[in-house]
Parts: C-alpha cells; sequence; structure tokens
C-alpha cells in the first residue's frame, strides 16, 4: 500500500498553502494498492517533533477503500474526523515554533470500520483499530519556520 500527494515530494517540504502561515488546508493525497479485503482506511498525520512530543494534525477514519485520494481541503465522504491536538476537529496545518519538523501522513488499511464518534480522541481511535490493521503506509512532509 503507497500514499503520496501530488503537492510535495516524500521527505520534501510542504507548501506553505498547507500551513498555518498559508490557508492551513489539507494537502491532497493519493492512495495505491490498498488490499482487496480492506474494510476502510484510517489516517493520521502527526508531529514527532512538537516540543511536548507527539502533536496529532488529523485524524479521519471510516474512509472507503475503493477511494485513490483525499482531495485538497476536503473529507471523504462518510468519513469521520477525530479532535487534533490543538482541541479541534478537523485538520491542523503544520506550525512549528522553530526548526524543520517532519510530519507523518501515516495510512491504515483495517478489516473493519471504526465505530467512534467524530471528535473522538487519537488514543481512542488507536486502541479500536488494535488487531484489525492489515496493511499500513507512510510518507513525510517537511516544514520549517
Amino acid at each position: 500500500m503507497k500514499i503520496q500527494s501530488t503537492a510535495f515530494e516524500n521527505n520534501q517540504a510542504i507548501p506553505k498553502k498547507y500551513t498555518c502561515d498559508g490557508d492551513g488546508i489539507n494537502p491532497p493525497l493519493n492512495f495505491s494498492d490498498v488490499p482487496q479485503d480492506a474494510q476502510s482506511l484510517t489516517l493520521i498525520v502527526d508531529d514527532p517533533d512538537a516540543p511536548s512530543g507527539i502533536f496529532t494534525h488529523w485524524t479521519v477514519w471510516n474512509i472507503d477503500p475503493k477511494l485513490s485520494e483525499i482531495f485538497e481541503n476536503s473529507v471523504p465522504v462518510d468519513a469521520t474526523q477525530g479532535n487534533s491536538d490543538a482541541g479541534k476537529i478537523g485538520y491542523i496545518g503544520p506550525c512549528p515554533p522553530s526548526g524543520t519538523h517532519h510530519y507523518f501522513f501515516k495510512l491504515y488499511a483495517l478489516d473493519s470500520k471504526i465505530d467512534l464518534p467524530s471528535g473522538s480522541k487519537r488514543s481512542d481511535l488507536e486502541k479500536t483499530m488494535e488487531n484489525h490493521i492489515i496493511a499500513r503506509a507512510e510518507f513525510v512532509g517537511l516544514y520549517s519556520r
């Protein structure tokens, strides 16, 4: 399984448009080679370089496994978004206090759907996903201020 973006290459700079210094919208993401038996996809975007530890920028689950992309500034139909570590539902653009930070876009193929309400915490999502992950992929973007 693979995840990538048409807006930037793996381990390259995330364009300003997708950060707190720009429009703060989610970048376009493309998926490929999703397992045939996947029942749903989950996306987690985080920054492990944050001063307080791993900062969650976006969680989205119950993405239709037949989808091959998430469009810029959008959420897939029927998908559910969780709370970011900023306490907001939805995508929070990169906004490092200083230096270069790494933003991990993690895609998981699951053998089931996730039964959690909108606004759930990442920890609840990860507990629910446990033992249901059949494939995973990762893509990294960089941002400096």
